[in-house]
């Protein structure tokens, strides 16, 4: 009885949900075309429901919308305080959709219910800060020179703007993107991950119900290749704010210089964490443990490569062997689950394919279990590669699953080197208790987010973003809003009868 019991459970929890449509307009509607597409669960690889597919067409109805909302509607002419109050009625209703958020994002994505819980309320909060943030430092400059002028600088929204978030923690990165490109005036046009779309469809509903006028947001659904595309390519879209897979950043960013768009780039990593050996030795454990397994190993920042001294290395390493056997790996619905299954087939068989490749570089490769009533899902077993090489291929290229390459080092030279020796530069990590040392690493280590005995805590004032292969620009804090969302206008008026060159007279 209990057995049964148990499986009600799962049917329920996994059930299906309504198909999902496009939102122009302020209004959800088919795709021009009327195809859709299925979302399979990553739990089950069954279809959750069916997603409208849209294309080139729709992208323009979109835009359309969106620059006709910008240009006639109110928003972007808005007094700040009003436009604040829409900011902070969505925070509210995420608040009050919280838990169906953090279950639609576990169904969708595998990711641990007991860590979506958390991405709802830190989505909340992006558009709570960035309504703090807009009217505390959206503001300009005054010069006064000499006598004769006064120069000063105000800050417009660009306009429209085109959103290309991952299925990776999507509903936290997504309104970390939409936040700031609403609060500034911009009006948006979204084009979520196709593998994700159940948070995105929930934001849109929220964002109806806040009554934002029409086509302030839009949504797009559909695949890289046909919606991303032409919101890229499309003439009246600004700039394209992009999180994801660095050779399709690549390609977004060629593709917008046609327009002479602007572009910010959140790119992939391959992050190093150093421990050395007068490191505290069970919170650098924990911190390299979290860092890489948590969210299902599907995260930009985690420290992928781990780097040991090899003073401590033999006994860090059979640590990690306990700790790799008791992560618990289950139903994502399962608030004690820490391990889920990953977002859908195809990255579940590229993650496996390259712990197949590190065996054949040499790599002693432990795993966990996935117990067998799981084994219809994309789970990969918590997985560590010993033995690694910094110029293998799995300790160079991104896996972006539970996968923790294990290097030893000697020398804070040599560390510093081989951290460095690889085309990522998003973020680092380095544990020590000689603190000078820790400050000389982080300094050298080329990241734009370095970690000192720290795991991946975040301020939402400071700058998000990489260097190299890991991304062009900064998110986060003023940076979106003064560098990225608006555009500084300079104007300089005349306060007294300075001298004109008199051409012709």
């Amino acid at each position: 009885m209990a057995q049964k019991t148990a499986e009600q459970a799962v049917v329920r929890e996994h059930s299906k949900q309504p198909d999902v449509k496009l939102f122009i307009n302020g209004q959800f509607t088919e795709s021009d075309s009327g195809i859709y597409f299925d979302n399979p669960s990553p739990f089950t690889n069954q279809t959750i429901n069916r997603v409208a597919e849209g294309r080139k067409e729709d992208i323009d109805k979109a835009v359309k919308a969106a620059n006709k909302a910008f240009k006639e509607g109110p928003w972007g002419k808005m007094k700040v305080s009003e436009r604040m109050k829409y900011i902070e009625r969505i925070a509210d209703l995420i608040d009050e959709e919280a838990e169906e958020l953090s279950y639609l994002e576990s169904l969708d994505t595998g990711l641990p219910i007991a860590q979506t819980r958390n991405m709802a309320a830190r989505a909340a909060e992006n558009f709570r800060f960035y309504s703090r943030m807009v009217q505390i430092k959206l503001h300009g400059e005054a010069y006064m020179q000499g006598s004769e002028f006064v120069n000063y600088t105000v800050y417009n929204p660009l306009g429209v703007v085109g959103l290309i978030t991952p299925w990776n923690a999507p509903f936290m990165l997504t309104t970390w993107k939409v936040a700031p490109a609403l609060a500034t005036g911009n009006t948006v046009v979204l084009k979520p991950a196709e593998l994700s779309p159940l948070t995105a469809n929930k934001l849109a509903e929220i964002i109806q119900k806040a009554e934002l006028p029409e086509g302030v947001f839009n949504i797009v659904h559909g695949f890289g290749e046909t919606a991303g595309a032409s919101l890229v390519a499309h003439p009246s879209v600004e700039a394209i704010s992009f999180t994801g897979e660095t050779v399709t950043g690549s390609v977004i960013i060629k593709n917008s210089a046609d327009t002479l768009k602007k572009t910010s780039m959140e790119l992939g990593g391959k992050s190093p964490l150093i421990v050395f050996d007068d490191a505290d030795f069970d919170r650098a454990l924990d911190a390299a443990v979290w860092g890489l397994f948590s969210f299902n190993g599907e995260r930009c920042t985690a420290n992928s490569r781990v780097f040991l001294h090899k003073n401590i290395k033999e006994k860090f390493v059979e640590a990690l062997k306990a700790r790799v056997q008791n992560i618990k790996v289950g139903d994502p619905m399962d608030s004690s689950t820490q391990l889920g299954p990953l977002i859908d087939k195809g990255h579940f068989e590229k993650v496996k394919s390259y712990i197949e490749i590190a065996k054949e570089e040499g790599c002693e490769v432990i795993q966990g279990t996935v117990p067998e009533e799981l084994k219809a899902g994309n789970y990969v077993p918590p997985t560590l590669l010993l033995n690694a090489k910094n110029d293998m291929r799995v300790c160079q290229e991104e896996i972006f699953g539970p996968v923790m390459a294990v290097i030893e080092f000697e020398t804070e030279e040599e560390v510093i080197d081989a951290a460095n020796d690889v085309k990522y530069g998003l973020a680092g990590y380095v544990w020590t208790n000689d603190i000078k040392r820790g400050h000389r690493v982080a300094q050298a280590v080329d990241a734009g987010m370095l970690w000192i005995n720290a795991q991946n805590v975040r301020d939402l004032r400071i700058p998000f973003g990489g260097t190299k292969a890991s991304g062009i620009g900064r998110e986060g804090g003023h940076y979106a809003i003064l560098e990225f969302y608006t555009e500084p206008k300079v104007i300089h008026v005349a306060i007294g009868d300075h001298h004109i060159p008199q051409f012709g007279k």
